[in-house]
């Protein structure tokens, strides 16, 4: 049996997308892997019409990244893989930052969406500059939201501390990482965010909110620092210990370099293999 992989999402992505190609492989023979990657997979399903879990019943796999996603498909009456998104360690490596005395610089990168709810960092980033009042924050993405974050800035007084530097090409994220000494992932709907793992790879300390899948990736106090969702106050108070604390700094960075090795391709190759093979299997 042949096989092919798609990646998969929620909403409108699904059902232009995902769902066509499904009904085209079995109608051709040919077995289809889903690889589902939306955080927001319980709400979609949730009011989504019956055809989609049908289709979706129709995939001779489903893998999902995490085991969030794995748990929501159970829900459903689905089964799941879990394959993990994968870091590349040639491009993320950890360099040696000079101390920032009361200049450290903090980064945001995720898109200018509200799921993503940036002004929760930006408020965070506010409540730092108290205690490192020459701090920096770096806003990495693009979106809708971009005019309302810039008023957000404004109305907090940090108009020349706070850069939006718009969507980086794949070549550039790496140069970010490296200038930064802790990464705020402020994230209201999550599976395994990538961005994360990058900021393992390259030693960079994360802040990041208990949104999805993300409990599932990191361990509390080792790997990263978890806050609730939405709570501006929380991720603030992580993210001055760890700018004031350069043993934990070291520890977390310790840690999420050994969490992103598992998740490097050497790690991950063999995990793919296991399901091609066993879509293989099915007549």
């Amino acid at each position: 049996l042949k096989s092919d992989t798609l990646l998969a999402n929620s909403g409108w992505a699904w059902h232009l997308f995902a769902a066509p190609a499904i009904w085209i492989a079995r109608a051709r023979g040919v077995g289809v892997i889903v690889n589902y990657r939306g955080g927001n997979a319980d709400a979609f399903f949730a009011r989504a019409p019956a055809h989609v879990l049908a289709t979706l019943r129709k995939a001779s796999a489903r893998v999902t990244p995490s085991g969030f996603l794995q748990r929501v498909f159970a829900r459903y009456g689905l089964d799941a893989t879990i394959v993990p998104n994968i870091v590349d360690l040639a491009r993320f490596r950890p360099v040696t930052r000079p101390p920032f005395g009361h200049a450290p610089h903090l980064v945001v990168t995720r898109n200018l969406e509200a799921i993503y709810d940036i002004p929760t960092a930006i408020r965070a980033f506010a409540v730092v500059r108290e205690a490192f009042p020459n701090a920096r924050l770096t806003v990495a993405g693009s979106g809708p939201e971009l005019g309302r974050l810039q008023a957000v800035v404004g109305e907090l007084g940090l108009d020349g501390s706070v850069h939006f530097s718009g969507r980086l090409d794949n070549s550039e994220i790496p140069a970010l990482y490296a200038a930064a000494d802790c990464m705020l992932n402020p994230s209201t709907v999550d599976n395994m965010p990538i961005s994360i793992l990058e900021a393992f790879a390259s030693g960079v300390p994360v802040v990041t909110t208990r949104a999805g899948g993300i409990p599932d990736m990191v361990e509390d106090g080792v790997s990263a620092l978890l806050v609730p969702v939405g709570d501006a106050s929380s991720m603030a108070r992580q993210a001055v210990r760890v700018l004031a604390d350069p043993v934990l700094a070291g520890s977390l960075r310790a840690a999420g370099l050994e969490a992103a090795a598992a998740f490097a391709w050497p790690a991950v190759r063999e995990q793919w293999l296991e399901v091609y093979r066993f879509v293989a299997t099915l007549k």
